[in-house]
């Protein structure tokens, strides 16, 4: 690389229209600390209320939050609905800078004023390349699966109400669809096609969705399986009675139902569309205007203004770097290498098929690494997680051979666990991959950090709410090697596995730029996967399939990791022995997810405040 990561990193500031931090420290002087206080406090009123307005907006978000504001309605993801969004949040920011003046507020308050304003940047972004991401395109996100998997992992059902609101949910799926299919066929016109792979797995999906009772004689389908588990334990807990039951399941068996003609219209759309998909090089400079969506697909995963090339050097630079850590560690434990360490860990737990046993196993090992992980946190943390975790099979209809895992955070007010989601179709991996996925998606990783975020206090609501790639994959990315400092890893199997997690988190700066930046193609990208990462082909293609319809996204994951351990080295520069490693990791961890660049102001206003 040309210049230091962290300096290129500094260098995108001003590009995200926030202050570097001496123009903070210069401002800090404008504001007298009571003045700042009071302030302050009315900002965060006014933020409060202005959030209260957008839950209004987003009634799946106020859901995840715990709350129970438009719980029977699912979010307008219309054109009009969207806009209506946009439209709002222009005015409130708008409001805010008229109501509040910057320099007044403490350094805390500015960055709650960054963020809200930085929000409009984001969502003009975002309206702008609408098209570039319609409803079915993402292989992580696609709105086939998006209703049930939120019914089914996030909508908690307590009383009868709970249970009338998911069925309101369900009966405005169809309208859901209708308006995804509509949005589809507006980017399709103008050359923004899902690739073939992603239509079929539409297609496979909705089939499954579709499948089973209570549309035929075979076992009970995802969403009605759901929906008689949430009755049942309704009627367990005491919290219905039998008639309410009947009826409660009545109502939700005629709502399923009615799924079946508007899943048919969207297998019938992909069916369609098939003859016009792409296969081979399809990634965002295939697509009319690619070059500028995928720059603000960077932009916006990133909270960076860091070009393709810049992102595609430093994942080169990272995989050579990597590649000497893991060998180093292969002979330290013994062995000529880490080609000789991975092939005696291979031999000693190769890949078998999945079967019902395996999967309960795979599922009760990563339970209790979580375990103990969490009594380990105290060597590095003084913030601690409080709610409960819970590692889960992917659902059915979601589920595919070689699937990334990830997370959901626990609700506000922790009475929905924290969960990870297991992929357990195609060959089983070895279990010592299972410490730093652990690591990653449960404690001290996306578990551990959402849980923090969503017990905030004395900031404004929304920023328990607001989440940011490259700091939630980076924390997570960095939540691993926090693992081998604390001791978490068995033995040097274990650690190569940490290290290679990290290699592939390289591999993917380098093949998310070569497939939407530099023309490769799906078939290149996957190789290089399996010769650089060491992942299995199917493993390997799954994730270039995620990367070719989500443009952008695992960038986040090394771009933020390597803003965190850059500002720990400067931070550590500064102060030297009076540097405390569990008070870093606690003010990393606790302001919730914020752009890299907020990150860095708190990081170096920290570091000031010690007289360094």
């Amino acid at each position: 690389m040309t210049k230091p990561f962290h300096a290129m990193l500094a260098a995108t500031a001003m590009a995200l229209c926030l202050p570097a931090a001496p123009a903070m420290a210069k401002a800090a002087s404008a504001a007298a600390p009571a003045d700042a206080a009071v302030q302050d406090t009315r900002l965060a009123a006014f933020l409060d209320k202005e959030f209260d307005a957008e839950l209004a907006l987003r009634p799946q978000l106020a859901t995840r939050l715990g709350r129970k504001e438009g719980m029977d309605r699912l979010d307008d993801n219309s054109d009009a609905g969207i806009l209506r969004r946009l439209e709002w949040r222009r005015g409130s920011v708008a409001r805010m800078k008229a109501a509040f003046m910057r320099d007044r507020l403490s350094a805390e308050g500015r960055i709650n004023y960054d963020i809200w304003a930085l929000e409009l940047e984001r969502a003009e972004l975002q309206y702008r390349f609408r098209r570039y991401q319609p409803p079915f395109y993402s292989f992580l996100y696609s709105a086939h699966a998006e209703v049930p998997n939120f019914l089914i992992n996030t909508h908690l059902v307590q009383d009868a109400a709970d249970m009338a609101a998911y069925i309101a949910r369900v009966k405005a799926t169809p309208a859901m669809l209708n308006t995804a299919i509509a949005q589809s066929t507006q980017s399709a016109a103008i050359g923004v096609l899902p690739p073939r792979f992603q239509l079929e797995r539409v297609i496979s999906g909705s089939q499954g969705l579709i499948t089973g009772a209570p549309f035929d004689d075979g076992a009970p389908s995802p969403l009605w399986a759901d929906a008689q588990a949430k009755i049942a334990k309704l009627v367990t807990a005491k919290a219905i009675s039998a008639d309410q039951a009947t009826a409660l399941t009545a109502q939700a068996r005629e709502a399923i139902v009615a799924l079946k003609p508007a899943y048919q219209r969207v297998i019938a759309w992909a069916q369609a569309s098939l003859p016009n998909a792409k296969s081979g090089v399809v990634g965002a400079g295939t697509l009319p205007g690619g070059a500028d969506w995928y720059a603000a697909a960077l932009r916006l995963n990133t909270t960076t203004a860091l070009t393709p090339e810049q992102i595609h050097q430093t994942g080169l630079a990272e995989v050579t770097r990597i590649n000497a850590a893991e060998d180093a560690l292969a002979r330290k434990a013994g062995f000529a290498d880490a080609a000789a360490l991975r092939a005696d860990l291979v031999a000693k737990d190769p890949p078998r098929p999945w079967t019902d046993e395996l999967r309960a196993a795979r599922l009760a090992k990563s339970n209790a690494i979580v375990n103990a992980n969490r009594a380990l946190l105290p060597k590095l943390f003084t913030a601690l997680p409080a709610y409960g975790t819970e590692v889960v099979r992917e659902p059915a209809f979601s589920e595919v051979a070689g699937g990334a895992a990830h997370a959901a955070y626990a609700s506000a007010d922790g009475k929905r666990p924290g969960r990870v989601w297991l992929h357990m179709l195609g060959e089983k991996d070895p279990d010592a991959t299972l410490y730093t996925l652990m690591c990653h998606e449960g404690i001290p990783g996306h578990l551990m950090q959402g849980d923090i975020q969503v017990r905030q206090t004395g900031t404004p609501q929304f920023r328990k709410a607001y989440t940011y790639v490259a700091f939630n994959e980076g924390w997570a990315l960095y939540a691993e090697r926090l693992c081998s400092e604390m001791g978490a890893f068995p033995d040097a199997a274990a650690d190569l596995e940490r290290l290679d997690a990290e290699l592939f988190r390289a591999a993917r700066l380098v093949v998310d730029t070569g497939i939407h930046a530099k023309g490769w193609s799906e078939d290149q990208a996957v190789q290089y996967l399996i010769d650089t990462a060491h992942l299995p082909a199917q493993q390997a293609r799954s994730e270039v399939r995620r990367y070719i319809t989500l443009p952008g996204q695992a960038t986040g994951y090394k771009v933020g990791m390597l803003q965190i351990v850059a500002l720990r080295e400067k931070a550590q520069g500064a102060l030297g022995a009076r540097f405390d490693l569990r008070r870093f990791n606690d003010l990393v961890v606790s302001a919730g997810s914020v752009p890299l660049s907020v990150l860095a102001e708190r990081v170096d206003a920290w570091v000031a405040a010690q007289g360094a």
